[in-house]
């Protein structure tokens, strides 16, 4: 594969399109020399959404770690704020959060492709924690959601957007959420592929 063609995958959460961010998000991603060539707007089905996120065991428990680490850091008493202080119950209640936000208004996916694409677009969105991202990026200069707030209110952490971490797991998500025959548009941006 070409530089060129190292390919990404984005997509804009239910916080990202309710606050009206799509062209922003794109915009940051074209003004970088990335090209955008598959788009779509949809509505994701819970199965769709619970297939997206690991189920694995190891997976729910590190989510559910990450969550008490957060309630003891901030002196919240996990057994008063959801009933138990075991790991694995807790990813489970945090997964099942994840669903319900993810389905709670349309997404948006997309393709992206260039030069180092998957880092870029990582470094373009910022850290998962938005109140922890840099200004500049996407997610640190349109939110401040942070996880004790999320943990509070019994929500997913509002993050904007999800972008693959590694071409591995892009080349996966590309093929979930757009199959192997998707219609990849392909043609040459003015000063960056000719």
């Amino acid at each position: 594969m070409h530089p060129k063609e190292e390919r990404t995958y984005l997509m804009v959460k239910p916080d990202g399109v309710r606050k009206g961010l799509i062209g922003e998000i794109i915009k940051r991603i074209e003004q970088r020399d990335l090209k955008i060539v598959a788009l779509e707007m949809f509505k994701p089905t819970y199965d769709q959404i619970d297939s997206h996120y690991p189920k694995d065991e190891a997976w729910v428990k590190r989510l559910g770690s990450k969550t008490l680490n957060t309630y003891n850091k901030y002196g919240f008493d996990p057994m008063t704020e959801v009933g138990t202080s075991d790991e694995m119950e807790i990813g489970k209640k945090v997964r099942g959060w994840l669903l319900d936000y993810m389905t709670s208004a349309p997404l948006v996916k997309m393709i992206i492709q260039g030069i180092h694409a998957v880092d870029v677009v990582r470094k373009i969105v910022g850290p998962t924690m938005p109140a922890t991202a840099e200004m500049g990026t996407v997610r640190g200069d349109f939110s401040i959601d942070s996880p004790v707030l999320a943990n509070k209110e019994k929500r997913a952490v509002m993050n904007l957007v999800h972008a693959s971490e590694t071409p591995e797991e892009a080349l996966h998500e590309i093929e979930y959420w757009f199959g192997k025959t998707s219609a990849v548009c392909e043609y040459k941006r003015f000063g960056v592929d000719e």
